[in-house]
C-alpha cells in the first residue's frame, strides 16, 4: 500500500509556498529549441517511471524494469532516436521518504568507481542506487553491446534524479567510451564539492542537464551549510510558461544567479510540474 506521494507533500507544504513564492524578474536568456525539446522529452520519461504499469514509455520499447528495496525504474530503447534510457522513480512511498531523510554523508563507494578522491554522498541516495547497481549495469551493458552507436541517457525526478546521477557515473565507469548524458529534474544536492567535481569530470558538464523549475525547494533542501554542493550544468526554468525563452543555462553547480538565489521552501507546487508535465500523474505517457 502506498502511503506517501508527491501530491500529499504539496498539500502539506502549500501554506509555506503561499508565503514564500518569489517574484521572478524578466531575464534576457533562453536556450535553443533542440535543448528545450530534449528537456521536455526526458521530463516525460522521468514522469512515466512513476507508473509501474508502463508497457510502452512514450511509445518506445520497454527493455526491462527493476524494483529492489524501494528503488524502482526501467530501461527503454528508442530506436528512432538511437537512445537507451534508464529512468529512476522519485519519492512515492513511505520507504522513499526514509531514504530521503538519511542526510548524513558517507564516502562514495559503488560498483566500478575509482579515483573518487574525497567524494562524500548522501547515505540514502547511495544506498538507493547500490541496491540496483548490478541490475542496471547488466541491462545497460547488454543493450550497449547490441546497439553500440546508441546514446545512453540516465534520468529521473527528485530522488530519482539523485539516483540517476550516481547511475550515470557508474555507467560511464563501466562503459568509458559510451556517449552518455544525464538529465535530472528537481534533483536535490547529492554530495560534497569533491563529488560534484567528480561528476563533472566523469561525465562532462556539456552532457549534464540538471533542470530546476522556478522556486522548487527540493534542489536546495540539502543546504550548503551541511557540506552539500550541486554539480553543473543547471538549466533554470525561471518563469512560466514553459518555453525556451524562460530557461537559463547557468554557470557552475551553485550559480548565485540561478535557483540558488531562492530560499528553499522544501517540497512545493513547483516541484511536481516540469516543462509543462504534471509529474507522476499522466498514464498516457506509457502507451
Amino acid at each position: 500500500m502506498r502511503f506517501f506521494s508527491l501530491a500529499s507533500c504539496v498539500l502539506a507544504f502549500s501554506s509555506l509556498t503561499a508565503l514564500a513564492s518569489p517574484l521572478l524578474e524578466s531575464r534576457a536568456n533562453g536556450i535553443d529549441q533542440t535543448t528545450y525539446d530534449n528537456l521536455v522529452r526526458h521530463t516525460k520519461y522521468s514522469s512515466a517511471v512513476y507508473q509501474w504499469i508502463c508497457p510502452r514509455p512514450l511509445g518506445n520499447t520497454l527493455v526491462d524494469k527493476f524494483d529492489k528495496s524501494g528503488t524502482q525504474g526501467f530501461v527503454i530503447r528508442d530506436d528512432s532516436r538511437k537512445e537507451i534510457i534508464v529512468s529512476f522513480r522519485g519519492t512515492f512511498e513511505l520507504k522513499d521518504a526514509f531514504v530521503d531523510l538519511q542526510i548524513i554523508m558517507r564516502p562514495l563507494v559503488s560498483t566500478g568507481l575509482t579515483g573518487v578522491g574525497d567524494s562524500y554522498v548522501h547515505t540514502g541516495f547511495l544506498y538507493a542506487y547500490n541496491v540496483v547497481a548490478s541490475d542496471v549495469l547488466r541491462i545497460i551493458k547488454d543493450q550497449a553491446a547490441k546497439y553500440p552507436s546508441y546514446t545512453i541517457i540516465s534520468t529521473g525526478h527528485s530522488l530519482g534524479g539523485a539516483v540517476a546521477s550516481l547511475a550515470a557515473i557508474s555507467i560511464k565507469s563501466a562503459l568509458p567510451n559510451a556517449n552518455l548524458k544525464l538529465y535530472t529534474f528537481g534533483q536535490p544536492r547529492v554530495g560534497n564539492a569533491a563529488f560534484a567535481s567528480y561528476v563533472e569530470s566523469k561525465i562532462g558538464t556539456a552532457n549534464i542537464f540538471r533542470a530546476v523549475h522556478t522556486y522548487d525547494g527540493v534542489p536546495t533542501i540539502l543546504f550548503k551549510a551541511l557540506g552539500y554542493r550541486h554539480f553543473g550544468t543547471e538549466y533554470w526554468h525561471f518563469d512560466d510558461p514553459a518555453r525556451p525563452a524562460n530557461v537559463k543555462k547557468c554557470t557552475g553547480g551553485d550559480d548565485p544567479t540561478c535557483s540558488d538565489s531562492i530560499p528553499s521552501t522544501f517540497i512545493n507546487p513547483a516541484h511536481i510540474t516540469y516543462f509543462g508535465q504534471l509529474i507522476a500523474l499522466n498514464p498516457l505517457l506509457c502507451i
